[in-house]
Formats: C-alpha cells, sequence, structure tokens
C-alpha cells in the first residue's frame, strides 16, 4: 500500500440483506487532511466509519492504516494503532466531573481502568489539565458532566478521544443537538484544539455549513456509493449532491 496515505479503502463491499451499504468503496486520505463525509441517512457513512473502526468486517475489499491491513482486527485493536472516535451522543458519564471523566478515559487507554481513582498521579493530572485546556474546558474540570451544556459535552467528547494522542480521529456529527449560536464556536475550538496536531479527521456532518468552512475535501455517499470526492467548493454543487444529499436543485450561483 502507498506510504503517501493513513488510511486507504479498498473495493469495500457491505449488505445487509437485501440492504446495499457500501459498493466498491475506493478511498485514500494523506495524513493530515480534514475530510468531511456527508449523505442522506442510510447513504452509508455510518457503515464505512463502523467498518473502519472494526465495529462491522466489511463482506469484501481492504483497509488499510499506515500500510497496515486492519479490516480483520477488534475495536480495540484498531484503537491501539491510533484511531479514535467521537459519537452523535456523547459516550460520557453525567454523573462524574469533566477531569474525572478525563482520568477515566486516560485509565482505558494506559490499560489500568480498575485502577484510575487511586491513580490519580500529577502526570495524569497534568496530561489532562493540557487537553482539557486545548479544548476550553479548564475552568469546568470540577463540574458534573450532567451540568454542561451540549456545546460543552460536545466538547468533551472529542477531548476525551484526543488522551489516547490518536493519528485517525472520526468525528461522527459533531454539531448534532448543539444550539445554532453554539455550533460554529465549538467548531472554531474544536479545529484550534487539533491544529498543529500530526492528526487526521474524517467527520460525518449534515450542516453544510459546517462542512463548508471547517474540510478541506468532501465525499458524499448516495446509496451505499461514493457519487462525489472533491474540495468542498467543487462537491458541494456536484449536479448528484445537489440532488441527493443537500435537496438544492436550483440554479448554481457564482
Amino acid at each position: 500500500m502507498s506510504s503517501e496515505f493513513l488510511l486507504q479503502a479498498l473495493s469495500l463491499n457491505k449488505s445487509f440483506g437485501a440492504v446495499v451499504a457500501a459498493q466498491d468503496i475506493h478511498i485514500s486520505i494523506r495524513s493530515g487532511e480534514r475530510v468531511s463525509l456527508i449523505g442522506s441517512n442510510g447513504a452509508g457513512k455510518t457503515t464505512f466509519v463502523n467498518m473502519i473502526t472494526g465495529y462491522i468486517q466489511p463482506d469484501s475489499g481492504e483497509i488499510h492504516l499506515g500500510g497496515q491491513r486492519i479490516n480483520s482486527m477488534t475495536p480495540r485493536q484498531i484503537t491501539r494503532l491510533g484511531v479514535a472516535r467521537s459519537f452523535q451522543i456523547p459516550q460520557i458519564y453525567p454523573n462524574l466531573s469533566v477531569m474525572e471523566n478525563m482520568l477515566v478515559a486516560q485509565a482505558c487507554h494506559e490499560d489500568r481502568l480498575s485502577l484510575w481513582r487511586p491513580a490519580r498521579t500529577l502526570a495524569s493530572q497534568e496530561r489532562a489539565e493540557e487537553v482539557l485546556k486545548r479544548f476550553r474546558l479548564q475552568d469546568q474540570r470540577q463540574r458534573l458532566v450532567a451540568e454542561l451544556p451540549g456545546g460543552m459535552r460536545k466538547l468533551l467528547d472529542i477531548a476525551l478521544a484526543m488522551t489516547g494522542q490518536p493519528r485517525l480521529l472520526l468525528l461522527d456529527e459533531p454539531t448534532s443537538g448543539v444550539a445554532a449560536e453554539e455550533k460554529f464556536p465549538m467548531m472554531d475550538t474544536v479545529m484550534q484544539a487539533l491544529s498543529g496536531q500530526p492528526l487526521t479527521t474524517l467527520f460525518v456532518e449534515h450542516d453544510m455549513d459546517i462542512v463548508s468552512r471547517y474540510c478541506d475535501r468532501v465525499i458524499a455517499f448516495y446509496s451505499g456509493r461514493i457519487i462525489a470526492d472533491d474540495v468542498p467548493s467543487v462537491a458541494l454543487a456536484n449536479a448528484d449532491v445537489r440532488r441527493y444529499v443537500t435537496g438544492d436543485t436550483g440554479a448554481v450561483h457564482a
């Protein structure tokens, strides 16, 4: 496999009974790219992400991370290779504080989950503080997660994913459930926190304003197929994308 690419999906196919969720998917993503996956519900985006992370196996085809084939690996093995994921519904402990959530995440990455409470070493605290600072959550460290607004919960979920220092970060609808006035400030914070990191970001998103502003490249899915793969201005102007994804069938304005 080419060392030029961090992630390569080659001829991926996946069906669930009569439903074709992935049909001959070919995707190559370079290190450092910010790529958005778009498409209507059921288009195949989440199936693709689940195949990358090992939650489902393709019927045929291969997935390579840094040249290493991963599609026979478990989610835990893939995580160990540097793949992290946040979810549409944040996977956080509402009855723990922000800092306690960070320490749990670190303990998971270090295989010492049963010891996380007594093992609050200075080094662990400092690592957690550094990540929280990047995501502008340091002032919330002692608050219970249940008390946080939606945007902050999303930020914390992404911060938790970063505790393992991944090289590929998958974000599942990062602005879903976030108030309209919060979404751009939240994404500004996320992108600033991720800048300067040796990190490739792949995010599923339905908000085209977010897609246009924050990604380098758009991959559009429809009915298990890729119908566009280009820079945002070109991909979002594609006739099939406008018809099947964005619902904009009017004239394209310069």
